[in-house]
Formats: C-alpha cells, sequence, structure tokens
C-alpha cells in the first residue's frame, strides 16, 4: 500500500501570497504594475490563448500556484521567432513553467494524413500558425536564448506523451525524449498539480532543481543508478541460455573434448547479463565456433564492465527501490520490435499503486522515470475546481463577437468537468497514459456549486449546461470494489476483454447528480457531450433511461470505432453485441418518453489490426443500418500509445513481445488510407472508383450494381469521382448536375437527391445530420 501522499492545499503559503488574488494572471507588465508585483515567481508559457476557464490546463496551473502563495505570470502563444516576446514579463523568481496547450502541438497543425489543418480551435478567430511545431522544444530554446539560467519545467499533454524515446508519425521515425530535445530541467508527466506544487515550494525554500529526484510524475536525466538500487533489466527481448550445443558425455574421451565439455557448461550457468545485453565471454568466442576453453580463459582475464543480475521477480517491499532498465534510444530507433517491448513495459508500470520507476539510455545519460503521481482525492479536486477562475477569456482578446470567437471556448464555456481518468484502456487513445486509469472525482456539492456560479455568473448563459463529463460521461465514482486488488492491478484496462468483476459499476451517484442538477432553479437542460461508455451503461439499465430520457438532445454520440472482432481485439473495444444492446435499450427509453431520438456511431478507419475485408464488412453494415457519415477519422498514431507502437513495429505490445510473436496487420500508405475513408463514406460518389477498383480485386463485384442488395452502382454521375474522400468543391456537382445524364449510361438521379421508397410505394423523406466530424441520414418519422 502506497503511503498517503501531502495533501495539495496544506503547503504554508509562499510570503507573496499577501498581493491577493489577481482578477487575472497577468500577461503584461503594466498589469503586473496594477497588482504592485514587481516580478513574478513563475512564468508560464503555453501555445494556447488564454482562457480563465478549469477547462485549459495553463490556468489550472496558474491557479493553483496562485492559491500556494506565489505570482504567476502567462505568456499565451507567444512569436517564437525570437525571444523577445519571452522576456516581456522579466526574469521570474523560480522557474519557466512551458507546455504546448491542451492538445499536442503535431496533433493540433496536422491531419491524420499530414495535410495542415487550416485552423486551430484554440486561438482567437480560429486562426491556424501560431504555434510552432513541437512547441514544447521551440518555447524551451527561446526562454534559454533569452534567460539561460532560468530553470525550465516542461509539461502538459505533449511532454507527457513524449517522455521517452516515441515514435513520431510525421517524422515517421523514432525521435529522443522531450526531455533532451527541449533541454529542460524537469519534465512533468500526467495531471501535474502534484508535482508542480511541490516543485515550487522546494524551489523557493533554495533547493537547487537538479537535487529534485524523488517527485512521482517527474523525469530527469542521470548519469547512473544510485546506490541501493536494484536494477531490472529488460533491455532485450530474447531470453538468456546455454551459447553452445549440448556435449555428448560419452564423446568425451580426449583431453580437448574435455576442456570444450567444460567451458560449454561454464557458458551455460551464466545467466547475468551485461548493461548492453550480452552475455559476458561470448564475445570472445571466434566466428562460428562454440567458446573454447582458451577464450573463457582469455575472458576471465580481461576486465569486465559493470553487470547487472537479471532479476525476474522482485519483493513488493523492494519495489519501491527497483528500476526498470528499458531498451535504449538507439535500440528502439534500429529496432521496431524493441520499441514494441519498450512500449509494454511503459503500459505494464502505469498503476501508481504497484509501478517501478523506469529508466532509458539515450547516448552517455539515462532518462529517469519516477513513477506516476498518486491520485487526487475528492477534497483536492473540489478544492482545485473551485478556484476563483473567470471563466471567461484574457481581456486582451477583447469581446466574444463574430470572428473574434475562440472556438475551443464556445465549446466548453458551460461545460463542467467532474471527474477525471479512464480505466478503458483504448490502444489508440492518450487519457489512460496521461490521466491514469484511477478515477478522479469531484463531490456532488463542488459540481452543483459550479452549476450555480455558471448560471449566476458567466455572459450569455441560456440555461442550458452542455456537458458534465470528463474523459468519459459515464466513469464517475466507479473504482474497484477493493483498494488492496486496485493497488496490486497491472491490467491495462478494467473493461477489456470483458468487465473486470472487481469493478464496481453502480451508476446510482451518477444518476443523482443528474436529478440534482437539474432541478436547479434556473437550469433549462442538462445535456452530456462526453463520449458514453456503453458497455458500462448497459449494466445500469436505470442510467439509460436516466440519460436518454432527460438528457440527450435529439442525438447522442457513441463510439463503437469498428465492428470486426480484428481491429476491435487491437483497439480493446467491446464487440458489436454491446451496441446492439445499448442501442435497444436507448430506442426502448426513447418511445417510453415519445423522443424521436438516434444514436450517432463513431467509427475509425485504418486503424491497426484493420483489412480492407473489416472496412467492407462495415460499409456494408452502415448501409443495412441506415447511416451515412458526413466525415470521417483515419487512425493518428499520436506518440506513446499502444496503437501506435503496432503501427510502427508490426508487434502487438499487448502481449508478449518476440521477434516470433503475433504480428499486427497495418494499414500503411496513402491508397489503404483513403480506402479504408471511402468504406465509411460508401455512399459518396467520388469514392465509388476507387470502390469498385477494391471490389473486384477482393473478389466482390457481386456488391457492384443497382440493386438494393449492392453496395455502390455501376454507373458515375457526371463530375464526380475526382475529389477523393468526399472533398467538395464550392459549387456542389450534386447541385448543378443533379439532372445530367451520365454519358453512355441510363439517366440516375443524383446520390444526394435518391429518395427511397416506403410503405405504399411513396418516397420517404431523409434528413441529414451534420455535427462535424461525424453525420447520419436519417428517415423523418410520420
Amino acid at each position: 500500500m502506497q503511503p498517503a501522499p501531502r495533501e495539495l492545499f496544506s503547503y504554508r503559503k509562499h510570503w507573496a501570497s499577501r498581493f491577493g488574488t489577481a482578477p487575472f494572471l497577468p500577461m503584461s507588465k503594466e498589469e503586473m504594475d496594477a497588482l504592485g508585483w514587481d516580478s513574478c515567481d513563475i512564468i508560464v508559457v503555453t501555445g494556447d490563448a488564454y482562457v480563465d476557464h478549469p477547462s485549459f490546463g495553463m490556468a489550472i496551473i496558474g491557479r493553483v500556484l496562485e492559491a500556494q502563495g506565489f505570482r504567476v505570470g502567462l505568456i499565451a502563444q507567444p512569436d517564437w521567432r525570437s525571444a523577445e516576446d519571452f522576456a516581456r514579463l522579466g526574469k521570474p523568481n523560480l522557474f519557466f513553467g512551458i507546455t504546448a496547450g491542451n492538445m499536442d502541438s503535431m496533433v493540433n497543425r496536422y491531419t491524420s494524413d499530414r495535410r495542415i489543418r487550416s485552423d486551430d480551435a484554440y486561438t482567437p478567430a480560429g486562426e491556424g500558425g501560431k504555434r510552432p511545431d513541437r512547441s514544447v522544444i521551440v518555447y524551451s530554446q527561446r526562454v534559454r536564448e533569452a534567460f539561460n539560467d532560468v530553470p525550465i519545467v516542461i509539461g502538459g499533454i505533449e511532454a507527457s506523451l513524449r517522455r521517452i524515446a516515441h515514435f513520431d508519425y510525421w517524422s515517421e521515425k523514432v525521435r529522443r525524449s522531450v526531455l533532451l530535445d527541449s533541454k529542460a530541467d524537469l519534465l512533468v508527466y500526467g495531471n501535474g498539480e502534484r508535482q508542480i506544487v511541490e516543485i515550487a515550494h522546494r524551489l523557493a525554500k533554495g533547493q537547487p532543481i537538479e537535487q529534485i529526484d524523488d517527485l512521482r510524475g517527474t523525469a530527469f536525466v542521470r548519469h547512473a543508478t544510485p546506490d541501493g538500487w536494484t536494477e531490472i533489466d529488460s533491455t532485450s527481448i530474447d531470453e538468456p541460455g546455454p551459447l553452445n550445443p549440448p556435449i555428448d558425455p560419452y564423446a568425451a574421451n580426449d583431453a580437448k573434448s574435455k576442456a570444450a565439455m567444460q567451458a560449454a557448461a561454464h557458458n551455460a550457468a551464466a545467466v547475468d547479463v551485461s548493461s548492453d545485453g550480452a552475455v559476458p565471454g561470448a564475445a570472445d568466442a571466434p566466428a562460428g565456433e562454440g567458446a573454447s576453453a582458451p577464450a573463457c580463459a582469455t575472458a576471465a582475464k580481461q576486465p569486465v564492465a559493470k553487470v547487472v543480475k537479471f532479476h525476474r521477480h522482485v519483493p513488493t517491499s523492494d519495489r519501491s527501490q527497483s528500476v526498470i532498465r528499458m531498451p535504449s534510444f538507439e535500440a528502439v530507433r534500429d529496432d521496431a520490435v524493441l520499441y514494441a517491448h519498450a512500449s509494454r513495459i511503459l503500459h505494464l508500470e502505469s498503476n501508481p499503486g504497484n509501478a517501478r520507476s523506469l529508466v532509458q539510455r539515450h547516448g552517455d545519460v539515462d532518462v529517469w522515470l519516477n513513477p506516476p503521481p498518486l491520485p487526487l482525492s475528492m477534497k483536492e479536486m473540489d478544492a482545485i475546481y473551485e478556484l476563483p477562475y473567470q471563466r471567461v477569456p484574457h481581456p486582451f482578446y477583447g469581446e466574444q463577437k463574430g470572428t473574434n470567437k475562440i472556438p475551443a471556448y464556445e465549446m466548453i464555456r458551460f461545460s463542467i468537468a467532474i471527474q477525471r481518468g479512464c480505466f478503458g484502456g483504448c490502444t489508440f487513445c492518450s487519457i489512460t497514459e496521461h490521466e491514469g486509469r484511477i478515477i478522479q472525482n469531484r463531490s456532488e456539492n463542488s459540481i452543483i456549486k459550479e452549476i450555480e456560479t455558471i448560471r449566476d455568473s458567466v455572459p450569455g448563459f441560456t440555461g442550458v449546461i452542455s456537458d458534465l463529463g470528463g474523459p468519459t460521461a459515464n466513469m464517475y465514482r466507479l473504482a474497484c470494489k477493493s483498494r488492496e486488488i486496485e493497488t496490486a492491478c497491472r491490467r491495462p484496462s478494467c473493461v477489456f476483454p470483458g468487465i473486470c468483476p472487481n469493478l464496481n459499476t453502480n451508476h446510482a451517484p451518477l444518476i443523482s447528480l443528474y436529478r440534482r442538477a437539474r432541478a436547479l432553479p434556473g437550469i433549462k437542460k442538462i445535456l452530456i457531450g462526453s463520449g458514453v461508455r456503453y458497455d458500462l451503461a448497459v449494466e445500469s439499465p436505470e442510467y439509460v433511461r436516466e440519460l436518454v430520457q432527460h438528457h440527450v438532445g435529439g442525438y447522442l454520440k457513441i463510439a463503437p470505432e469498428a465492428i470486426g472482432e480484428g481491429p476491435l481485439s487491437k483497439m480493446m473495444k467491446p464487440g458489436v453485441g454491446t451496441y446492439y444492446r445499448f442501442k435497444e435499450l436507448f430506442e426502448k427509453f426513447s418511445r417510453e418518453a415519445g423522443k424521436e431520438q438516434y444514436l450517432i456511431p463513431y467509427f475509425i478507419a485504418a486503424h491497426p489490426g484493420t483489412t480492407d475485408e473489416d472496412m467492407l464488412e462495415l460499409a456494408l453494415w452502415l448501409k443495412q443500418n441506415g447511416y451515412r457519415a458526413d466525415q470521417v477519422q483515419a487512425f493518428l498514431p499520436s506518440p506513446m500509445a499502444t496503437a501506435t507502437a503496432m503501427w510502427h513495429s508490426g508487434k502487438n505490445p499487448l502481449r508478449k513481445v518476440t521477434h516470433s510473436s503475433e504480428g499486427v496487420h497495418i494499414p500503411k500508405g496513402l491508397k489503404v488510407r483513403r480506402l479504408h475513408k471511402a468504406f465509411l463514406r460508401w455512399h459518396d460518389a467520388n469514392n465509388w472508383p476507387i470502390l469498385r477498383d477494391a471490389l473486384r480485386r477482393m473478389g466482390r463485384a457481386d456488391l457492384i450494381g443497382p440493386g438494393k442488395q449492392h453496395l455502390i452502382p455501376a454507373w458515375q454521375p457526371l463530375g464526380t469521382g475526382d475529389a477523393h474522400e468526399g472533398r467538395r468543391s464550392k459549387q456542389s456537382p450534386h447541385a448543378s448536375k443533379a439532372s445530367a445524364p451520365a454519358q453512355g449510361k441510363r439517366t440516375p438521379n443524383a446520390p444526394q437527391a435518391a429518395q427511397s421508397k416506403g410503405q405504399g410505394g411513396k418516397p420517404m423523406k431523409f434528413r441529414t445530420q451534420h455535427t462535424g466530424l461525424k453525420g447520419v441520414r436519417l428517415p423523418r418519422s410520420k
């Protein structure tokens, strides 16, 4: 059992607390002067526009540090082309905190097909290009130019997901830890409140930052493993064993054969592994021969490098002083299978209750990762979210009207986070790597208090709360039934391949919260915008009833992601049977409430483990169920995700990785990714040419034709087929040439204008719901 951590707000406040609370964290010298500050204690640099709202990480960190008594300044979206903008608030007394923002800067800037995005939701007017690629590295370099002697602490999602050697999809190579590339002093990973508060207080007391090496949730550089630590060597995936074939004792009659047999016995007993993963003495054997007695004797006389015992099991009492040596950066860079092995180690050591420290060699230095931070208590969560946020953008951005709006703020300004973390473990998702799989909850009273604050003080509130959720809508107050089991568990998911029998799936606290929230005066509607984990929801039909009848605005988005067992097993997602169970409950309770409501399922194209046949099966399923996706998303290999390790290595890190272990089918290449996206948009005439070619190649030409049993027709409307993936020009070809006959073909109606026959042969009207990333075409009820 881990000792209880120090309570987050139990520190004696820094002397600067006498200045009181700032209306906004200052972004200029003028604001500092108005507050009576001669300097900042800490300056936070971020790639996002500054919105003083608890949905923005830099606002939380800034307000938490302010509550500890520190003067915190903020530099938002600085001009990174010179160091001038990084000096606008002067030199901080303690350190610079640097983050790319709420998103990884590369994910923010580029699509899954590596095209530059035209906008940035975290910038006024959605303007793109306001942050550099790999922002943490660039910002750190500019800070060093401005103030070379000030400590730098990096954090946020970009630093968190790049804390070890990681595959970078945009450069198609394995990159070093961002700690080294940024030349920062300390890296904070995961939710950083505990770490950043402790760092600030230690630096304020005069402790040098290079001596801060014992904080959970941090990474730093070391040159050697300290004395007293047990080092577990996991740099190799090959089991050490005998170096020579067994000697026939009956043939060992002469002196030469006896000497060879003794040498073989000596080598077979050598199970120690050197620091580079080689077995001592093996290098001295002549090529093509076994290690002879003279060779062993020679090796014995030579000085031997430090030998590390290959410990397979370390007593629980010694885990706190044990460290796992992962394959080095150079090793995972050169061997993709070793990369998958390193990824597996990282994810197995992710439970704060039993995780060990990790170390990875980069050249002549080690990147040392302490175990993940311990989860925040409910009391700490309440205190964090009840800090004096203004809940609006900084006045620097002017009034939020027209094109000046910050899109991300518009999306979340009436939403409330009720929890953190996710125990789903989806391999393509980065939430578990960043926030952990133990759910951290707020109290019901704290959430109700925040709803009332929004109602009474946020401009433009109309009575509708857009979300009560978090990474997942319905994991509130769910946890392992046993604290001891939770502490010892090393499973990557609590719900795959099935729901763990030790998991408490009682949704009663969430139902109580919903009912109390919507009963508040002045609250017209409480919507649930976060994704619902439907395999958990079906365990509580009463929750599904509550959700469907009171908290759905006509459409509910859920994420099956795939329907084939091949991709689902690599995603760690439930089978389609669970989706049908939820759909049945959803439709039943919608009918009881007299409401016409629809499910909008999300799917991912080109995920590891997905074949062309899987995507064809999904396309047929979509057509059969009447779904027409407005836009689709191809898999994006984000740093450190398990699915990214699959993508890079072709191996499955969900199981033990060796060079001969299970392989994973990887749909790489623009042509394949385009095809898989085309299957999701089977109804778009622009995709029909590529789909016809694929169906013929797959031996499924029987799906090409004019009938209901066919997927796509054999004819092609004029003006279509050239724009891939459903790309549309300003003048839609459907609008201008809907009735134009295709040359040499019979005259069809345009695909978007096609009418299905309902009962009595009358046309059935359709409507298309556009939801930004996804959409669905649904029949209108009579």
